[in-house]
């Protein structure tokens, strides 16, 4: 088939790569570079440095509905676009007539929005996947053409879970193409009473606040894992928690409270610290920087507020 694929983020990388071997990619459009680092270089996102690599044509469009981006595109009648996790709206005239899929991180109609993965982990779900929809004019609005599905593991972060979702995606997007290509597309609506809502990340959610269930915390600090980050003031020196795990209390005290085993009293149970990351310093292991960091009795894990 002939193809446009439109992506920026990482996330569309698997399918972008699984695309190419199976059919033309006649043009990749991606959002343009943007300065990144000390040295603040303009960098292309990491499809646009997939097209550069693979020699393939490359738009970097602010807007890629001026009609001189939108002209270009339909003038090659595509089969299809395949749109995943680009960044800009498609208006409608650049998408009537024209068959265009989208992959998302959830399980639709549950978690619409712009940070499905970290909703679903902060919330503790259990299970989460992908779907392939169509563009609709409400976000994430569209018919259903696919989904895939995978268990959240408790010790893992939300970086690691975007990059195993990523990996249900080639399969999901080839089947729903192959359905078109057979004419044998169906789409389900989605139900509207089961929609759900992930709203962006924010820098205030960044920390921990410990009178909940230490099972809460955990999903909470490993959903905001890498981005934006969990911190908490441990004993006075403030502390990033990378990975934690939930475990049983074997000693009541109020929350916040650190067992002389450095665990940390919640609500329920106790949060077990693994990997942290001090203040201007590389992530390690808890063990190796208790070592530096002796308890005291009576010292505490509060929210940064």
């Amino acid at each position: 088939m002939r193809l446009v694929f439109m992506g920026s983020g990482a996330f569309g990388l698997p399918t972008a790569r699984a695309l190419a071997a199976e059919h033309e990619i006649a043009l990749v459009v991606s959002q343009p570079d943007r300065t990144a680092g000390r040295g603040r270089h303009l960098r292309p996102t990491p499809i646009s440095e997939w097209a550069l690599e693979g020699d393939l044509q490359l738009e970097r469009p602010p807007d890629v509905n001026v009609p001189e981006i939108r002209d270009r595109i339909r003038a090659l009648r595509p089969d299809a676009l395949v749109v995943i996790a680009f960044g800009q709206k498609l208006g409608p005239e650049l998408l009537d007539g024209l068959q265009a899929f989208n992959l998302h991180a959830s399980l639709l109609p549950a978690y619409r929005g712009a940070a499905p993965i970290n909703r679903a982990m902060m919330d503790a779900l259990e299970r989460t996947g992908v779907s392939v929809i169509s563009l609709a004019e409400r976000m994430d609005a569209g018919l259903v053409f696919a989904r895939s599905e995978l268990a959240i593991e408790p010790t893992e972060t939300a970086g690691e879970l975007h990059d195993r979702l990523a990996e249900l995606g080639p399969a999901a997007v080839l089947g729903v193409l192959q359905q078109l290509a057979d004419g044998e597309l169906e789409g389900e609506t989605q139900d509207e009473q089961q929609v759900s809502q992930a709203r962006k990340l924010s820098r205030k959610e960044a920390t921990v606040h410990f009178d909940q269930a230490a099972v809460r915390i955990r999903a909470w600090v490993h959903g905001l894992t890498p981005w934006p980050g969990c911190d908490i003031q441990y004993d006075g020196t403030r502390l990033r928690l990378l990975r934690v795990s939930a475990v049983d209390g074997d000693e009541p005290a109020p929350p916040g409270t650190i067992h002389p085993d450095g665990t940390i009293a919640c609500s329920e149970g106790a949060l077990q610290l693994i990997e942290v990351q001090p203040a201007g310093k590389k992530p390690m292991s808890f063990d190796a920087w208790l070592r530096g960091h002796p308890l005291s009795a009576g010292c505490r894990a509060e929210a940064i507020t």
